[in-house]
């Protein structure tokens, strides 16, 4: 079966084109936003070929299909109609989901994620560096100032990373944002390192009685900074006059946030971080290893919930002392849960179970068990469970041998290189064989039966195919769309994003709008309207599935700027205002204003012709549909 077919088994699965709301794909996972959950038919996504599991999470349809697969079938899906949108405009319509805490610990995922990779690069460096040092290999005097830079500059400005990472999610300006992180670690403040070895370097007392140090490798601090900036800077933009914002908001921002970043925030703040990593560390060191025994037995469970993203918060600052036990107790638990996958494609004689069971184990070894988890073991029970009290053996003995990696993000066979330099590469290796032994062991003993390929699930499948759609009757052939702003028309080629550019989401026109009104392009209704206000769908007399995206990126502005004048399921006749937006917010913001109004079902459509050129009024004609 080509990767066509599939997607169309995918699309006809979910309930059809005009269930989905919009697609994007991460590195293993096709994610949907549905329209109506009851219309999935999940036992036929789960019986498509190359589907590795499916499930909700974070209000969203996740199919897993696994690291490369995905692209191919996101691009099928894509040529096929449905409409898409990226991560972050997805979470954002996803964020009212779930309940306070979820959404807390999705926003930390956010903050932290983005900074992972020169956490991992760094870590890296640091075992390469090490391995050197064990194999009696002494760097030259300029090579070794220059292994110091690689292995040392992500700690010493974690926190200006931290800051800005928090102004990213939160919606302030990101170069502010790192500005104020980088007056954390300013050279004039004392290093924060430097005063706790006890040397002649202390902390400095301004006004009298505030000890201020720098804030070299502090992750808490610099989250609540940023938190704290970025909604402070929403507050000062929207009192300073239009014409004085450039001016005056970076101003009062920069001089009030260092203020209460230095003197308050900064110093309160270090000292809960300090509690959190005795703490932290306390549990790491419990006697006979049954700190990694509960770690290491929950860590997979803790994945599942999609709740994992709090332990980045933890593993940095873990990682800023020099050392992370956490990363060699969760790589015993990962390992464990892809030794049980391999364990059930051992033992299975079904080829598309088995088929399914070898790559997802890779996946696991590579780092990532949700195609492991989802995909075999949870679907089965007994697996996952047992995986889970091998994955807490292996945790423990981790604790036991004193494991700790140089840095974090990385596990199992990619992990290894985080423990080349610390004269624990064998300890490492013989930890990972023990869980992979223990949870392939248990599996292949007590947690798996085979099971004949099952027969109602093929009919089921089968039946799916079969099905077919009613075609509308009360559609019209041809249909013209008028503008739904005034101002320049660019062709869609020449969108400074490529997403839209290529004609990946469908034909169609943009608009470099010259008044911050946004009106109805024809009589249809809404689909869509996106909680932060930047983007539109709209249905139309012709079956016409329209996205009006006002900007480039705005959805990091996370709603500032943009009013809602409709919501989804409210009809609106053409020229019916449905959106205002502050175009001179979004220059603040550093972000183009160019809208785009996309045919995004185009292939249901002879032709989709543009009628407009040079400029445009609202209400002119625009477009032409043609079934």
């Amino acid at each position: 079966m080509n990767n066509t077919e599939i997607a169309k088994k995918v699309i006809d699965a979910l309930g059809g084109r005009e269930n989905v709301r919009s697609v994007a794909h991460c590195a293993t996972r096709l994610r949907v936003m549905v329209i109506d959950e009851g219309k999935i038919n999940k036992d036929a996504v789960e019986n498509i070929e190359k589907v590795q599991g499916a499930f909700f999470n974070s209000g969203q349809y996740q199919i897993i299909f696994g690291t490369g697969t995905v692209n191919k079938i996101y691009d099928e899906v894509v040529a096929l109609g449905l409409p898409t949108s990226s991560k972050d405009e997805m979470k954002a319509e996803a964020a009212k989901q779930g309940n306070a805490f979820q959404r807390a610990i999705r926003t930390f995922g956010d903050v932290f994620v983005p900074i992972i990779p020169a956490i991992v690069a760094t870590g890296l460096f640091m075992g390469l560096r090490g391995l050197l040092a064990s194999l009696g290999i002494t760097l030259p005097g300029d090579l070794n100032v220059y292994s110091q830079i690689l292995t040392d500059t992500a700690f010493i400005v974690l926190p200006a990373l931290v800051v800005w990472s928090t102004f990213r999610v939160f919606g302030g300006n990101q170069t502010i944002g790192i500005v104020l992180g980088m007056m954390l670690i300013s050279g004039s403040l004392p290093n924060a390192w430097e005063v706790a070895s006890g040397g002649e370097v202390t902390p400095q007392i301004f006004f009298g009685f505030i000890p201020v140090v720098g804030l070299q490798g502090s992750v808490l601090p610099a989250f609540i900074i940023g938190l704290v900036g970025a909604k402070f800077e929403k507050v000062v933009r929207k009192v300073v006059p239009e014409v004085l914002d450039l001016l005056v908001t970076p101003f009062i921002t920069l001089f009030v946030m260092s203020i209460l970043g230095l003197f308050v925030i900064g110093p309160v703040f270090h000292v809960v971080e300090n509690y959190i990593l005795s703490a932290t560390q306390a549990v790491l060191n419990l006697p006979f290893g049954l700190g990694g025994f509960f770690i290491g037995g929950v860590h997979q469970v803790i994945v599942v919930s999609g709740v994992h993203h709090i332990f980045n918060f933890l593993e940095a600052q873990l990682v800023a002392t020099g050392a992370n036990p956490f990363n060699a107790i969760i790589t015993a638990a990962m390992t464990a849960q892809g030794a049980a996958t391999v364990a059930v494609g051992v033992k299975t004689k079904n080829p598309k179970l088995k088929a399914l069971a070898y790559p997802a184990a890779l996946s696991a070894f590579l780092g990532i068990t949700e195609p492991a988890i989802f995909g075999v073991n949870l679907r089965f029970r007994k697996p996952f469970l047992l995986s889970l009290i091998a994955g807490a053996i292996g945790g423990a003995f981790a604790s036991i041998l004193g494991l700790a990696g140089t840095g974090m993000g990385v596990t199992i066979i990619p992990g290894m290189t985080l423990y080349t330099g610390n004269g624990q590469f064998f300890q490492y290796l013989l930890m990972v064989a023990v869980s992979f032994v223990l949870g392939f062991a248990l599996t292949y003993l007590f947690g798996f039966e085979d099971e004949e390929d099952a027969p109602a699930q093929q009919s089921k499948a089968v039946a799916t195919e079969g099905v077919a759609k009613e075609a509308a009757t009360d559609l019209v052939a041809e249909e013209t769309l008028v503008s739904p702003l005034s101002g320049e028309v660019v062709a869609l080629e020449d969108v400074n994003d490529p997403v839209f550019s290529s004609g990946a989401m469908g034909k169609g026109l943009a608009v470099k709008p010259s008044e911050g009104l946004v009106y109805a392009p024809a009589d249809a209704e809404v689909t869509i309207a996106f909680e932060t206000g930047h983007a539109y769908g709209l249905k139309t007399a012709s079956g016409a599935e329209l996205l009006i995206h006002i900007g480039i990126d705005t959805v990091s502005m996370n709603g500032d700027g943009f009013e809602k004048l409709v919501a989804a399921g409210d009809r609106v006749a053409a020229g019916t205002p449905i959106a205002k937006f502050d175009a001179g917010k979004i220059a603040a913001a550093g972000l183009d204003d160019t809208t785009m109004v996309i045919v995004t079902n185009t292939a249901d459509f002879a032709s989709v012709e543009a009628l407009a050129s040079a400029t445009v009024a609202h209400g002119a004609a625009f477009m032409k549909v043609e079934k």
